[in-house]
């Protein structure tokens, strides 16, 4: 029952998608549409003009209720949101009118233009090529994903259900290097995520959706299983909230519910490895307020489609901001707490509190999280504690330092077996989380086995 649902859920959005395609193809047969490209209007480099959309439209311009902005419909998960390091308001934005082409051949090959970096033969990449584009974007928010090619890849089909979709890629990977107390002894490089995605709006509505995809398989589950990250829609039309109903990250902790692409170090803290980090098929209620924030889900307890039904899953989650109505005058305080049950084989349930505070360059972020069995990416019926703290200082806006330290009891029915972990890191945000460069050094200690080493060298891209 479960499969069938994800499959189902996956289809219907893959026709929306490809009915807005269809749409734009069909008018491409007599006269193209304009294929409206979005600039931050912080940048100067190009002439923003008021686009002409559809003629039902009496003034010719676009519907401001149609054209929002892709990228806040996902900031506003709390999935997608590092609130306790945000301090920038999002970027309004100024549509941009693209020149139409006169026929197909000029359609076809007018894509390689993107790669004469230097037309005008003055040794500088031109600014209106496609990495001319990428370089002179100036990226400095790191709470939330931001994407290189956002204005390249948004389309606004005239017809059909979607009235607009952004497309967009991921990568992240590093090279880790491993050694004891004795000797080296392994490198090797690891992919921690290849994907792509689509985000979209439904026309005349206030649902959105959301298709995330990883065509890079994994061992230990089949391809399909792996193969679906997110398929969802989210639906605005009761105030302050959002419904999400389809297949999406599960809030099991503060950090285990976070994004993969917003967090500090290469890799999750050991209880959200264990606990949390996991995708779930059911329907999320997420209010957000001033003061409060809060999340509740009822969800199938499987994890990646590998059974019809596993059981029935709760997760909620609450963050209290007592200084929510300061202005961040005395900095950002989150106090949150959440409760993971539910029945996988064998019953499971975990409970984890937050505190997170940021004050101008500085934020610091503790969890403890205690679990009587988890489903995690795989159901453990073992009783297992553990907790982190971090903290982050920015020394430039592109440049911050980081350190956590991080311990994790798998067995509290068993001595001697806790495993704690001391990282240092560096991040450099080149475009913010779009094209980042990433420096870990990770002491693990562990009471039964030969304490380790492990230096990481990340990067990522978000296209």
């Amino acid at each position: 029952m479960n499969r069938f649902f994800g499959i189902v859920l996956f289809l219907l959005i893959f026709t929306l998608c490809g009915n807005g395609v269809w749409a734009i193809n069909q008018q491409q047969d007599t006269s193209l549409p304009e294929e409206i490209h979005l600039e931050p209007q912080s940048t100067n480099l190009f002439k923003t003009n008021t686009p002409q959309t559809n003629s039902d439209n009496k003034n010719n311009i676009i519907n401001p209720k149609e054209d929002v902005d892709l990228d806040e419909i996902e900031d506003e998960l709390p999935e997608n949101n590092n609130e306790v390091q945000s301090n920038l308001k999002p970027k309004s934005i100024a549509p941009e009118p693209h020149k139409e082409l006169d026929g197909n051949l000029e359609a076809e090959y007018t894509f390689f233009s993107n790669f004469d970096l230097d037309k005008n033969n003055d040794n500088k990449i031109d600014e209106d090529t496609l990495i001319g584009k990428m370089i002179s974007r100036d990226i400095i928010r790191t709470d939330v994903p931001s994407y290189l090619l956002r204005e390249e890849l948004t389309f606004r089909p005239q017809k059909g259900p979607i009235s607009k979709i952004q497309y967009y890629g991921a990568f992240n990977g590093h090279i880790s290097s491993n050694w004891n107390e004795d000797n080296y002894t392994s490198t090797s490089y690891n992919f921690n995520f290849l994907q792509i995605g689509a985000i979209g709006k439904l026309r005349n509505t206030k649902t959105d959706f959301k298709v995330l995809v990883n065509p890079r398989g994994v061992h230990g589950r089949s391809y399909m299983q792996n193969f679906i990250a997110d398929a969802y829609l989210i639906n605005s039309s009761i105030p302050h909230h959002k419904l999400v109903v389809g297949y999406s990250r599960n809030q099991v902790g503060k950090e285990g519910g976070s994004s993969s692409y917003i967090l500090p170090f290469i890799m999750r803290s050991q209880i959200s490895r264990n606990f949390g980090s996991t995708r779930a098929l059911g329907v999320r209620l997420i209010g957000s307020y001033d003061l409060i924030d809060y999340n509740i889900a009822f969800n199938s307890s499987d994890r990646f489609f590998t059974t019809w039904f596993a059981g029935p899953e709760f997760t909620g989650w609450v963050d209290l901001k007592p200084l929510g109505k300061t202005d961040g005058r005395y900095g950002k305080l989150i106090v949150g707490g959440g409760l993971n049950a539910g029945h996988n084989h064998t019953n499971y349930t975990v409970g984890s509190l937050y505190l997170g505070y940021k004050y101008k360059k500085l934020w610091s972020s503790f969890e403890f999280a205690a679990a009587d069995g988890y489903n995690g990416s795989y159901v453990v019926d073992k009783k297992a504690t553990g907790f982190y703290g971090t903290v982050g200082y920015k020394i430039h806006p592109r440049l911050q330092i980081i350190g956590r330290y991080d311990q994790f009891d798998p067995n509290r029915d068993v001595s001697g077996d806790m495993r704690r972990e001391y990282t240092a890191g560096i991040n450099y945000f080149i475009k913010g989380q779009a094209l980042r460069l990433i420096l870990n050094y990770i002491f693990c200690q562990n009471q039964n086995t030969e304490d380790s080493h492990r230096f990481l060298i990340g990067t990522q891209i978000l296209l």
